[in-house]
């Protein structure tokens, strides 16, 4: 049970987001009463993690194409460790 002005943390890895209740209902309601029932008071950082992990290097794949063959794996890897250990490879030989 909650209670008017209470927050809820919801988890959602990685995100936790919050939410303060602006009103007790009954029944489910649609979608466009929520606004009226609960306010959004995630913090900012919460948002920056999500966009971070977003553009950390994992590479979303579609629903239902299971797993990447080996031609395709070494595609993203030739795409992914670019980002992850730099920008190119260069050489420390030119102090």
């Amino acid at each position: 049970m909650v209670k008017v002005g209470e927050v809820v943390n919801v988890r959602k890895p990685p995100v936790t987001y919050s939410f303060r209740i602006l009103k007790t209902i009954e029944q489910r309601v649609g979608a466009k009463l929520l606004p009226e029932i609960y306010e959004n008071v995630t913090d900012p950082q919460q948002y920056e993690l999500l966009e971070m992990s977003r553009i950390s290097g994992f590479v979303d794949r579609a629903r239902g194409t299971g797993r990447p063959t080996k031609k395709e794996r070494r595609a993203m890897d030739a795409f992914v460790d670019p980002t992850l250990f730099g920008f190119g490879d260069f050489d420390d030989d030119d102090e």
